[in-house]
């Protein structure tokens, strides 16, 4: 009777270890009802604050909404900036980072990524004639979002630049006004539609060069399979029924404030 009752103790310990194993974000998502997703707040078009409803928007929140939608849930939404995207999945303050988050080896050492749903390239904004090539870059003084690849790879090509370091876009942008630095540099989707909400834009100009070429994706918590497949599936359907396009036209189409053709679709392979 002893050993029935020890076997007993031992296949109810494994069951309830198994049900632990098996348990994982996604199943906390959908017990919750709620997605919580970081984004930014102050980076039109990807995430904003619309001065009417006080709500943030922009494309990035329309991809999270879709997927909340699909996983029939309530979405959360929490500001972030480039500095904080990844410390707040580590600390599960947010279950995914839908936050212009471009996709780099470093980074999925501590979080993974889905497949990219943008693609972009750094850029920079200067005042009008002060920079006409790439060359010129080492010799400037340049702002940059702290944290962001578009600082690092300033930093890996051309090591003799100045990089001040900012928490965001518009604070980089207003030390350019000022003359702190004399360009900022993002990812070029961005920096247009900065400029496109900037008063007096005739006195600022995004160069016609760019250099890197970068994929984003939707960050995702190191070993979330599951939330993994849901969001890539998510992605790969809005491209299918044409949602993607139309997300993206409202945006940056022609008719929007920041228009830049869209040259990536979901699913494209990607360039070495």
């Amino acid at each position: 009777m002893k050993r029935l009752t020890r076997s007993a103790a031992v296949l109810g310990l494994l069951i309830t270890l198994s049900g632990v194993a098996h348990a994982d974000r996604l199943d906390d998502i959908k017990k919750a009802g709620v997605l919580r997703v970081a984004t930014f707040d102050s980076n039109p078009p990807f995430g904003f604050v619309d001065p009417k409803t006080n709500q943030i928007v922009g494309l990035d929140v329309d991809y999270a909404r879709a997927v909340a939608a699909k996983l029939g849930v309530k979405l959360e939404i929490q500001p972030t900036n480039p500095a904080n995207r990844i410390a707040f999945l580590k600390s599960n303050k947010v279950d995914l980072v839908f936050a212009n988050f471009t996709i780099t080896d470093e980074r999925k050492k501590e979080i993974d990524f889905s497949t990219p749903y943008f693609a972009s390239g750094t850029q920079f904004i200067a005042k009008k004639g002060v920079l006409k090539s790439p060359q010129q870059l080492a010799s400037l003084r340049i702002g940059a979002d702290k944290g962001t690849t578009n600082e690092q790879q300033v930093r890996a090509q051309f090591p003799n630049a100045t990089i001040v370091a900012y928490d965001d876009t518009p604070f980089a942008f207003a030390a350019l006004r000022t003359g702190n630095v004399q360009a900022i540099t993002q990812d070029g989707p961005k920096l247009v539609a900065l400029l496109a909400n900037v008063p007096d834009k005739e006195k600022y100009e995004i160069p016609p060069f760019t250099i890197s070429n970068d994929y984003e994706g939707v960050g995702v918590p190191k070993n979330e399979a599951r939330l993994l497949n849901v969001v890539n599936e998510t992605l790969e359907g809005l491209e299918a029924n044409g949602n993607a396009a139309k997300i993206y036209d409202q945006w940056f189409g022609p008719g929007s404030k920041a228009p830049l053709p869209r040259l990536f679709k979901i699913g494209d392979p990607q360039k070495s």
